[in-house]
């Protein structure tokens, strides 16, 4: 087990979950609320790029959960945990700062963030060991 290895998988996943969250509402800003989706699909009203950004965010998501997993062999359980608190301080900046999004910072947002950040950082400040496996008797 090698707690680098297990950093690197939290941080992938923690990077993937960000850009599905981040393409899944930017498609939605595009797409038709879900009880106008039928008409729009019959009618062709519905933007296709928007739609394959869906389904590339779900595939993001799916592979943030497999990252997540191998980052779980490597990882106490409180330290990756705590790894997953980045991806709202990392969606909320590339949120407010990309036009696109057309979101704002605030300076209670801006707060909030920096104490999760400081939450993480303080969670892994101390060395960590790397987890043991139990095997049952």
């Amino acid at each position: 087990m090698s707690l680098r290895r297990g950093l690197a998988f939290a941080l992938g996943s923690v990077l993937l979950g960000s850009v599905a969250q981040l393409g899944m509402r930017w498609s939605m800003t595009r797409l038709p609320h879900p009880e106008q989706l039928v008409p729009a699909l019959s009618n062709g009203s519905v933007d296709v790029f928007a739609v394959a950004v869906v389904l590339a965010a779900i595939l993001a998501y799916a592979v943030s959960m497999f990252t997540w997993l191998a980052a779980l062999r490597d990882l106490p359980l409180g330290r990756a945990y705590s790894l997953l608190s980045i991806s709202y301080a990392l969606v909320y900046v590339l949120a407010a700062s990309l036009p696109l999004f057309n979101e704002s910072f605030s300076l209670s947002k801006t707060l909030g963030v920096a104490l999760v950040i400081l939450g993480v950082i303080t969670i892994n400040s101390r060395p960590a060991h790397a987890p043991t496996i139990r095997r049952a008797p």
